[in-house]
């Protein structure tokens, strides 16, 4: 067995709450055309155009709300999931590295070279496949290898959506802010449909099956959608919850394409109309809490819940570095290790 080393892979977020700074992280993300799936002229044209002279003006203040006196939100709960796993698995070297910002991914694949590193698993710190976010850091990730001239043993962790390492914590995470008249949201990231309906080689099951994302075949092995619905059911298994009590969504939208539905803030006014007045939100696409888990849900979501006549929102933390987690992400890895061929 050689050395081992791990990349930890995440989204990004500027290197300070200002608008220069959120400008800079917003141009390299939106650019990427696994984001923005559209001709080049036009992505540009709308990113460079509308987007980074309106959206940095708006955002940076948000960030402003959520920043850490050690940095921003995600990159330190990021930092502290690595430091944790650093310390469980022996033998074995850690690195993160943001698809867009700092610290990049080709200073976390230098590192681990520089360290003996010959046996490498990358790992996007997304449970559910997305181009946008997985494939983006996978691809992203090959072509600093490359650059580098580096050629290690290489693993990938593609999804988890249901493994028990996963979804077991969450459950866990989530039980203590279960009452009987708490209803729980589960609120995904959004994702434009056309992302999901590429993945569909048989262009016959998603958005032409009713209720697709809920049934598992072919078609949508590596569908998104689906990927959280999975996740939705086994969470909502292991609580015992009743078709009633729960609810899925998606937030984060931008830009004028087509998204997943529900989005959270519709299913929020659904819900209060329909007289929810206590309410749980989780939103297991993110593993480190950010922008949108600390404003966007805890912030935003939350003044939407309270004028609309909700009485009493709890917005559960990610995983972050939760010792159960830490322990089934570490599980995770050795299980993919001891895949390498002998």
């Amino acid at each position: 067995m050689g050395k081992r080393g791990v990349l930890l892979i995440n989204v990004g977020t500027p290197d300070e709450p200002t608008v220069k700074s959120v400008r800079t992280y917003l141009k390299e993300f939106l650019l990427d055309p696994d984001v923005i799936d559209i001709p080049a002229p036009l992505r540009h044209l709308l990113v460079r155009g509308i987007i980074l002279r309106v959206r940095p003006k708006k955002i940076a203040p948000l960030y402003q709300k959520i920043w850490m006196e050690e940095g921003s939100p995600l990159r330190v709960y990021s930092d502290r999931i690595t430091s944790s796993l650093d310390d469980m698995l022996e033998n074995t070297e850690f690195e993160f590295g943001m698809r867009y910002g700092n610290p990049s991914i080709l200073s976390g694949l230098e590192k681990l070279r520089n360290a003996g590193v010959d046996e490498l698993l990358l790992l996007p710190m997304f449970p559910h496949y997305a181009q946008a976010t997985t494939e983006s850091s996978l691809k992203h990730a090959h072509k600093q290898l490359k650059a580098m001239g580096w050629n290690p043993s290489l693993l990938e962790m593609s999804h988890f959506e249901t493994e028990n390492e996963y979804t077991i914590p969450l459950a866990n995470s989530i039980q203590p802010h279960l009452t009987p008249d708490t209803h729980l949201l589960f609120s995904y990231h959004g994702l434009p449909i056309s992302h999901v309906k590429r993945i569909d080689g048989s262009k016959k099951h998603c958005q032409k099956v009713k209720d697709c994302c809920s049934i598992k075949c072919e078609a949508n092995q590596m569908c998104y959608g689906h990927h959280c619905m999975e996740t939705t059911l086994a969470v909502v298994a292991q609580l015992g919850l009743d078709e009633d009590q729960w609810s899925l969504s998606y937030q984060s939208r931008i830009g004028p394409v087509k998204w997943l539905e529900p989005s959270t803030t519709n299913k929020i006014v659904e819900l209060v109309d329909r007289g929810i007045k206590k309410l749980a939100i989780v939103a297991p696409a993110f593993l480190a809490d950010g922008l949108e888990t600390l404003e966007e849900l805890d912030i935003g979501i939350r003044e939407l819940f309270l004028e609309h006549g909700g009485k009493e929102l709890t917005v559960i933390g990610c995983l972050n570095d939760d010792p159960a987690w830490i322990e089934g992400l570490g599980a995770l890895i050795v299980k993919t290790f001891e895949s390498l061929p002998v």
